[in-house]
């Protein structure tokens, strides 16, 4: 049976709050006991202790509904690489809440969560403990045959998440309710509440249609790429980083100078009429890996042959 308004779960949501029913459309009931849900393998969008009641998606999901989680994770990667400090996502972690005597009294999985700022308050593992540990600074969900509106929506603001995204893909399923429209609607917190932004407040600049339109591409276009490096790069002038901070983006950039310096250099030498024995970067002399540029042009435009370029090197 899916879960709909006769089979919703009634749940205080929070202090100060009213009770509400919360509904799971696109979702099936079922009785699971907390060792089965510790055993259990799919995916979870809500399970209650004090019912035992877990609703899980119904169909599973599929390839359109991974698509955007997925995506996001890579686009995560790419802003942190022009922001020059590390991004984490974690995919489908469980959100814990604990009772008084610390056992598990509510689940829910969402389909991505991100940290910002990852280090030793990013929780271990894959389960993060309301109250206990730090909130990740943005959760995904993605409704393709679900509706996070009618009910996990108002769980995450009880538990005062400060970004939620709910991400409807272009590509739909056969099963997906009809009030559903393609796009990405960002949640923001704001004294408790959540209101709808049209920008990000956790990744400064980045629209709600770039988003969404990033997630969905089949392959990443030059307009999502600017708009990634737009988006890293305001991060790191914030924080005093940019892409030199990241490994592996310093060595590939690196590498790309070394090689435009080789191709520089050869073109001088063959102006001047001076032949080199390095044809290429796999065998060049170890004094032009480590030189400054400013020296390797002078040397290059002074030397008389390529042993008195190696020497102006070494003398400098």
């Amino acid at each position: 049976m899916v879960a709909n308004i006769d089979t919703a779960v009634q749940c205080a949501v929070g202090p100060g709050r009213k009770s509400r029913r919360l509904e799971f459309p696109g979702c099936l009931e079922v009785r699971l006991t907390r060792a089965e849900v510790e055993q259990y393998e799919g995916h979870i969008e809500f399970w209650d202790a004090r019912t035992g009641m877990a609703m899980v998606a119904e169909p599973p999901p599929a390839l359109a509904h991974e698509f955007p989680a997925q995506r996001l994770a890579k686009l995560a990667t790419l802003i942190a690489a022009a922001r020059g400090s590390p991004i984490d996502t974690f995919g489908a972690a469980g959100l814990l809440q604990l009772a008084g005597d610390g056992e598990w009294r509510r689940i829910m999985q969402p389909d991505q969560i991100v940290y910002l700022n990852p280090g030793e308050h990013t929780p271990p593992g894959n389960q993060i403990k309301l109250g206990e540990d730090r909130l990740p600074d943005v959760v995904l969900e993605v409704d393709n045959t679900t509706d996070v509106r009618r009910g996990k929506l108002y769980l995450y603001e009880s538990w005062e998440f400060p970004e939620l995204w709910v991400e409807v893909p272009d590509k739909p399923a056969r099963s997906r309710p009809k009030s559903l429209r393609p796009g990405l609607t960002i949640h923001s917190l704001e004294r408790g509440r959540f209101v709808e932004a049209l920008v990000s407040r956790a990744f400064p600049g980045w629209t709600a249609v770039e988003i969404h339109r990033a997630m969905n591409e089949p392959a990443l276009s030059e307009e999502t790429a600017e708009v990634l490096r737009r988006v890293g790069r305001r991060m790191g002038a914030a924080e005093g980083t940019g892409p030199d901070d990241d490994p592996f983006l310093d060595a590939e950039l690196r590498e790309s100078r070394a090689k435009v310096l080789h191709e520089a250099l050869q073109q001088v030498f063959a102006a001047r009429g001076i032949s080199v024995s390095w044809t290429s970067r796999n065998n060049w002399p170890m004094e032009l890996e480590r030189a400054p540029v400013e020296r390797l042009v002078q040397a290059a435009l002074e030397c008389r042959n390529e042993d008195d370029f190696l020497k102006r090197l070494r003398a400098g």
